[in-house]
């Protein structure tokens, strides 16, 4: 038998960087998907294995091995989640260590070391097979590990001894083993879709390009903080700045309004908050040389653009235009 599940990727329409400190973001999902797949072994195969396609990665871990490492984690199942001790990240990391990782692909590790503590937290030393495949970019601000982390969740109690399980609170323990301080609005997007506690049937046409430069969200998120350390007044005014940003978003996205005339109007209001937003983001250090030249050309043809998630690269979006319009209902 076997069970799959699919999740997901997101992006951040208004309130990066603000949403890890507590504030107001607005989110999306989108229409790429990651996939789990679940195969358990008869007894006499004695191995838990992770394979991740899309990179060519195949890990595998013997039961006695992950036994003798992670015993306290095979007790019985939980439906919430307990918080993986740093006394745990060290055992599972020890566990990862021992597999052949090529250099290109060791930012990897940290996804894996969620994928061994959930899998021995839901399903003990059961041996088993997962295989990941993805339609979303590796590290580009679309919400993979998000996505990763709600399919795994989805995926894995199945074969457990009780279906009841939080998929939002685990994939979000998930994605603090990933990230450290994830924003916590990823792992909630990528599992209940559409748009974060917004009632709105009017769609955005967005443009979502990829500027291939890696960056790493654990690191970016951590640099915002130790610079809120420093300068806590100022951050803070910044980050109050930014959810001012994102309660407009919200409030317009919501308004039910098609005519042309008001329609056009909040185009013109989202443009603006749009180009606030990275300007705040540009100030607490967040963006990338290859996002601001992007953001120049587009200034050229009235188009408003800014970056998405974590910043330091990835992906940026460009807002077009708001429909529907009166003439096409």
């Amino acid at each position: 038998m076997e069970i799959t599940a699919r999740a997901p990727g997101m992006i951040i329409l208004a309130g990066e960087h603000a949403v890890v400190h507590g504030y107001t973001a607005v989110a999306s999902s989108i229409d790429l998907y990651t996939v789990v797949s679940l195969r358990l072994h008869s007894e006499n195969e004695d191995s838990t294995r992770l394979q991740l396609e899309d990179v060519g990665l195949d890990f595998s871990w013997p039961i006695k091995r992950i036994k003798e490492v992670l015993s306290h984690l095979g007790s019985p199942f939980s439906s919430t989640p307990t918080l993986c001790s740093l006394e745990t990240v060290k055992s599972i990391t020890a566990l990862v260590d021992e597999q052949s990782f090529p250099e290109t692909r060791i930012g990897l590790a940290s996804g894996v070391c969620a994928f061994l503590w959930l899998y021995t937290s839901v399903l003990g030393f059961k041996p088993g097979t997962v295989i990941v495949t993805s339609e979303l970019p590796l590290g580009a601000a679309l919400g993979s590990s998000a996505a990763y982390c709600v399919a795994l969740s989805a995926a894995l109690p199945a074969f457990s001894d009780s279906m009841k399980l939080d998929v939002n609170k685990w994939a979000f323990e998930e994605e603090k083993i990933i990230h450290g301080r994830p924003f916590v609005v990823d792992n909630s997007v990528s599992t209940f879709g559409s748009m974060t506690g917004i009632d709105s049937n009017m769609p955005l046409r967005m443009l979502i390009a990829n500027t291939k430069v890696g960056r790493d969200t654990k690191a970016l998120i951590a640099n915002v903080s130790a610079r809120k350390s420093r300068h806590p007044d100022a951050l803070c005014c910044v980050l109050n700045a930014i959810e001012s940003i994102s309660k407009e978003w919200s409030t317009i996205i919501q308004s039910h309004t098609v005519d042309d005339l008001s329609v056009t109007a909040n185009e013109e209001r989202l443009r603006e908050l749009m180009e606030m937003n990275q300007g705040l983001l540009l100030s607490i250090g967040v963006t990338h040389a290859s996002i601001e030249t992007v953001l120049q050309t587009a200034m050229k043809h009235n188009l408003a653009s800014k970056l998405t998630g974590a910043g330091g690269g990835g992906c940026w979006l460009t807002f077009t235009y708001l429909y529907p319009r009166s003439s096409s209902l």
